[in-house]
């Protein structure tokens, strides 16, 4: 049986993430929010305490990464999102490339102390964002190179980034058409930047179209063994390791969510004990201590959910019910529900820019939306208990 209770180290790394987030992000949330830009000190006084999505993610601890990504995404989701933005393109390469691509590769999206560095999962195209199967992005051999060419859409970091990890298809006559990954560095003739996107919310995040024209790219930096190569070679492969990337990232979606959702709560419960109406404080109001009371049960069973797929993941328990999807869709629902509950205890307070609780409800929809819209994840559970059961 696992135990869920926080061992001494995960404690001190908890305290620690939280003073960070009290400290250095809470102070800068707003003006991040409103220039949209991506906090690069922040970012880099994170590392120099080990609070960055590679640094803590090697740990031996099962819990320390939900419980740090939980406490930067209390101080803002945006700026920690930022922190561990580089978290899926170090997904993708580990989980695809081989020793000799990950020893390559990650050092090269991984921010020091002193040196920025950041990784780009370039998997969403304008035609295919949960269809994975539906990419379009080319990837042609020519010679010892391939040639790239497609739009990848609503990339984080994406045209910044020191490494994007773009996907491609090869073969369309293939299942999943020849899916495949390819490791591109910054500056690669026919890579650029498109459309910057300014966002609804997480504004400290930054989210920008990928254009691929004719942009070759050498055929050692496609992920994972060369084609035709024996068994054993080591790596993944195209769509399942895009797909598996994506599986083992889900529950820190919840992370963020959880986070977010936690500050809007612990925000509207300070306030609904000091704000007096008609002579007592709001939450001796049943209609507002009632909320408060769903807003607590949904997060702690949020934060539940996300701490068994994390020790699932950790110590190999395969996820024959869905459990990475529940870790992702649940906890981001509560957390919208959450935000919203907050603005309505606040009123007009809430509603305004003066109090925070409006800039967290505008943050914590995305977490319903990427990685995989909740749509989605209800279907992966709902295959999965059922046995791939399908509606006409």
């Amino acid at each position: 049986m696992a135990d869920f209770g926080l061992n001494e180290e995960e404690r001190m790394v908890q305290q620690l993430a939280h003073e960070f987030a009290v400290k250095e992000i809470r102070p800068h949330a707003a003006y991040y929010d409103e220039h949209e830009e991506v906090p690069r000190d922040i970012i880099l006084k994170a590392n120099s305490l080990g609070l960055s999505a590679g640094m803590f993610g090697q740990s031996e601890s099962i819990l320390i990464s939900p419980v740090v990504t939980e406490e930067l995404s209390w101080g803002d989701s945006g700026v920690a999102l930022s922190i561990s933005s580089s978290g899926l393109a170090l997904a993708a390469i580990v989980g695809m490339g081989t020793d000799e691509q990950k020893d390559e590769w990650i050092p090269k999206c991984m921010s020091t102390e002193t040196e920025l560095r950041l990784g780009a999962y370039c998997l969403t195209e304008p035609e295919a964002g949960s269809d994975v199967a539906n990419i379009s992005t080319t990837a042609v051999k020519d010679g010892d190179d391939y040639i790239l060419n497609g739009t990848k859409r609503f990339i984080t970091n994406g045209g910044i980034a020191d490494v994007h990890v773009v996907f491609a298809t090869e073969d369309k006559s293939k299942k999943w058409g020849g899916l495949c990954a390819f490791a591109i560095e910054k500056g690669t003739p026919g890579l650029s930047m498109g459309t910057v996107w300014k966002k609804m919310g997480i504004r400290a995040s930054w989210t920008a179209d990928v254009i691929l024209e004719d942009c070759r790219v050498p055929a050692r930096n496609r992920l994972g063994p060369p084609p035709g190569a024996a068994p054993g070679t080591g790596g993944g492969s195209g769509a399942l390791g895009a797909l598996s990337a994506l599986e083992r990232t889900r529950p820190m979606i919840g992370c963020f969510g959880l986070g977010v959702g936690r500050a809007a709560f612990e925000y509207a419960l300070d306030y609904s004990k000091e704000r007096i109406q008609f002579g007592r404080p709001l939450a001796a109001n049943e209609a507002i201590a009632f909320k408060l009371a769903d807003m607590a049960i949904e997060l702690d069973a949020a934060r539940l959910l996300i701490w068994r797929a994390t020790w699932m993941g950790r110590t190999h328990v395969p996820f024959l019910r869905g459990e990475g999807s529940m870790a992702k869709a649940f906890p981001s629902d509560a957390a919208m529900r959450a935000t919203v509950e907050a603005v309505q205890i606040l009123g007009g307070y809430g509603y305004v820019s003066e109090f925070p609780v409006e800039k967290w409800m505008r943050d914590a929809k995305i977490f319903q939306i990427f990685e995989g819209a909740n749509e989605i994840q209800r279907l992966v559970i709902a295959r999965a208990i059922t046995g791939g059961i399908k509606s006409r």
